[in-house]
């Protein structure tokens, strides 16, 4: 288990800054550690495999790589599956799943591309032992992942389970609620570091802040879960113990400079459940009131990082969304898509802001425009689906751009 084929897969456009993430759990650079479309590849130890899924903010899940050849069709990935040794990894009293993703492949069932493998697992095992395992789509002690090109074949074992994403704290969430990964995304992209103060003035249920504070106390956003690694069989609860005893060890309990504030004050009871269950409630000061009235949360100019409300969201963004609402009925142009919100909330930046560096995501290419800003900066992220830009302000005070 000293020689394992990892593959850490994240959101489009998070890969530069994943791939240092696991530089620094790991220490392994080099060939050892590779930057691909859609995540990273590293040869490493079973015992990084437990630390990523413990200490990483940025992937979403730690996949073993255990077969990894050309296909042309159903035959010949029952013959991967069957040429893998899956009863070194888990037991026919385990549950298992098969899941697939495809790019590009030509096979007209995905389905039935799952149900080879699934078949030549159950029947590796029963060649063995005369037994073999059954299968649990809800609730599987094991996952299996098969992902297909156009030519290629990979099949992988699931180390996490439930997506890294899910750290065990987020019970009280909004409508709209930003993944714990792309905000962690969104502070690795615009250079944060602990000693310098953070503010969200759209915090929602503090996904951004808290992560944050957890990142300022050195918290592993792992230490709330549980994972799929500690049902397979080189799991040993010894060596896990060891590793989180020696994480938490490393936990600092001094505040930090982290801040949040939103308009919704029902969304700020969320923020503080949330911070409560994360360990971090003592080190971010959450408080209620309007973006577009809120002054600097502290002498020190910092980051501000925030993912707006847009669109039918414009409604919760505070005074000028309901002015916005009102004047759309006067057919006033404006709309909903916050054109006012943004413009207000870029002067009330820049007159009472001067020195701090603004960073907001958002799938609208048009906001520097709304906002009347030049960005300095404009990183590609994704939202699930939906493309959007992390745009980075300088806040120089009275300069207005366009």
């Amino acid at each position: 288990m000293n020689q394992l084929q990892l593959f850490l897969p994240c959101a489009a456009g998070v890969e530069g800054f994943l791939a240092d993430e696991v530089h620094q759990i790991t220490g392994l650079t080099g060939q050892d550690l590779l930057t691909g479309r859609g995540g990273v590849l590293l040869r490493a130890s079973w015992r990084h495999a437990l630390l990523l899924n413990l200490h990483s903010r940025l992937a979403q899940r730690v996949l073993v790589q255990l077969a990894h050849r050309p296909y042309r069709n159903e035959n010949d990935l029952y013959a991967a599956a069957s040429g893998v040794a899956w009863e070194i990894w888990f037991t026919t009293r385990q549950t298992f799943k098969v899941e697939v993703t495809a790019q590009h492949s030509p096979l007209t069932s995905l389905n039935f591309a799952g149900l080879k493998v699934k078949d030549a697992i159950a029947d590796r095992f029963r060649a063995k032992s005369g037994v073999r395992p059954d299968v649990n789509t809800q609730w599987p002690d094991v996952r299996v992942h098969l992902h297909l090109t156009t030519d290629e074949a990979t099949l992988y074992i699931d180390t996490s389970g439930e997506p890294l994403f899910k750290r065990g704290w987020r019970e009280d969430k909004g409508d709209a609620p930003l993944k714990e990964t792309l905000a962690a995304a969104m502070i690795a992209a615009s250079g944060w570091q602990a000693d310098a103060p953070l503010y969200d003035p759209c915090c929602g249920s503090g996904t951004i802040a808290i992560e944050a504070a957890q990142i300022a106390c050195r918290i592993p956003p792992g230490l709330k879960r549980r994972f799929a690694f500690e049902r397979l069989l080189p799991f040993q609860s010894h060596v896990w113990s060891a590793i989180k005893e020696e994480a938490a060890s490393a936990i600092q309990t001094s505040a930090a400079p982290v801040f949040g504030s939103d308009v919704s004050h029902r969304m700020v009871d969320f923020a503080q459940r949330n911070a409560e269950r994360a360990g971090v409630a003592h080190a971010v000061q959450l408080r209620g009131g309007d973006a577009l009235q809120r002054m600097p949360p502290c002498e020190q100019p910092g980051v501000m990082l925030l993912n707006p409300p847009y669109g039918e969201r414009i409604a919760a963004a505070g005074s000028a969304g309901q002015k916005a609402q009102e004047r759309a009925a006067r057919e006033v142009a404006q709309t909903e898509d916050g054109g006012e919100f943004f413009s207000q909330l870029a002067a009330h930046w820049k007159k009472n802001y001067s020195g701090w560096t603004a960073w907001m995501l958002t799938p609208d290419l048009k906001l520097p425009g709304k906002m009347r800003l030049k960005e300095s900066r404009r990183v590609p992220l994704w939202n699930g689906p939906i493309e959007c830009r992390l745009f980075r302000f300088d806040m120089v005070k009275g300069r207005h751009a366009g």
